[in-house]
């Protein structure tokens, strides 16, 4: 079993997911501590209603953003977490941060990277006019949304999306897609070959998706 700390800043949807899939038994893990950078953030009702710890972070107790996340670090230390997990948290994170957990931080994108990095991405996709999008659940390094990919969902853009619509068709993936990415981690199953991430013994997906429908 693994520990994890879920770092967000909203509703916790995806921190929902990760907790279910954890209490039924699916996702071979324990959640050590919930970190928020708003001490509003939904995401903490869910967490004390758990009774898993919440740590709020006061960026205004140093002067230098990467001495605050040398703190965090240490407090993740100190909870022997093996895995961070970015759930909606809307905050950079250091170089410090990133190199105290080399490979071992997740974050999950609401597009098909490296298609649509960073913010809006949903909206950005309706507006390129693309046939899918989708969400990618990746390890974290310095560039923004550009680590290794560990696994994607596939959503359908239809004519008359909104970033809203197609925001919640994607949402659904992503309370999927990430809880089985986590426990790929947790059961060893994840190699990693330069920009490749390899699932050990994982069978090869079947079938070709189109949108429109192919009708001839």
């Amino acid at each position: 079993m693994i520990n994890l700390a879920v770092l967000v800043s909203g509703s916790g949807t995806n921190l929902q997911a990760i907790i279910d899939s954890i209490e039924s038994g699916k996702l071979n893990a324990r959640i050590k501590i919930v970190i928020s950078n708003n001490s509003d953030a939904y995401a903490i009702e869910r967490a004390k209603k758990h009774h898993i710890p919440v740590f709020i972070i006061q960026d205004n107790r140093f002067p230098v953003r990467e001495d605050c996340d040398k703190h965090l670090v240490e407090i993740l230390k100190s909870h022997a977490v093996d895995l961070v997990i970015l759930a909606g948290f809307m905050r950079l994170l250091s170089r410090a941060f990133i190199r105290a957990f080399p490979m071992k931080i997740m974050n999950i994108h609401p597009a098909l990277l490296p298609a649509f990095p960073g913010l809006r991405a949903q909206k950005k996709a309706v507006e390129y006019g693309v046939k899918f999008s989708g969400c990618t659940v990746h390890f974290v390094d310095e560039g923004v949304d550009t680590g290794p990919v560990i696994i994607q969902a596939v959503a359908p853009v239809y004519d008359d999306d909104t970033e809203e619509t197609l925001a919640q068709r994607i949402l659904k993936e992503e309370h999927r897609i990430y809880p089985q990415a986590i426990q790929f981690f947790a059961q060893g199953r994840i190699e990693i070959r330069g920009r490749k991430v390899i699932i050990k013994n994982q069978p090869k997906t079947e079938g070709v998706l189109e949108n429109p429908k192919v009708e001839i």
